[in-house]
């Protein structure tokens, strides 16, 4: 009996397509990311600072109302420190690999998400849209690298047999 081939091959991202020093910087950038900031949601200050976009957002609003403020920022604190460990665990297993970039994207994903439910993005007195705020509006587009990131890594994770990545 035969198999067909399995469509998909995981790997250690930066032992695939790119640039080796690269990837390996962006990986480890972002656990000293998600480590800091997950570490931080265990403090009052930290979730009384996240509160505000958490509050706005159709994806993460029921949150507060299920866990309250400094319980959101827990169940934050702790996906974010999961992401981490995945991340970590990724530059030697090639599963983790891909499921660390999976979950750092999704996160800058719905982070990004925030850009369009939080009061204050938009900039009034530079005449609005497309003019945004240092804060928040600049604090969260940034995180449009990080999801790129992110999806170079997991881009990079995920070896599609049919798919060229190095395209993308």
């Amino acid at each position: 009996m035969t198999t067909g081939a399995n469509p998909l091959r995981l790997q250690i991202a930066e032992k695939g397509v790119g640039s080796f020093s690269a990837l390996a910087l962006l990986r480890w950038a972002l656990v000293v990311i998600f480590l800091w900031f997950g570490g931080m949601k265990f403090t009052a200050y930290e979730a009384n600072g996240i509160a505000p976009f958490i509050a706005h957002s159709p994806v993460m609003g029921w949150l507060n109302g299920m866990f309250g403020v400094q319980g959101t920022s827990y169940v934050i604190g702790v996906l974010e420190l999961a992401t981490a460990a995945a991340l970590i665990i990724g530059a030697f297993q090639p599963i983790f690999s891909a499921l660390g970039a999976a979950m750092s994207a999704a996160t800058y994903l719905i982070t990004l998400t925030f850009f369009f439910s939080t009061p204050g993005v938009a900039e009034a007195t530079a005449g609005g849209f497309p003019a945004i705020s240092a804060m928040p509006g600049q604090f969260l587009l940034k995180d449009l690298v990080l999801l790129a990131a992110s999806l170079s890594l997991l881009f990079a994770s995920v070896q599609a047999s049919a798919v060229d990545v190095r395209k993308w």
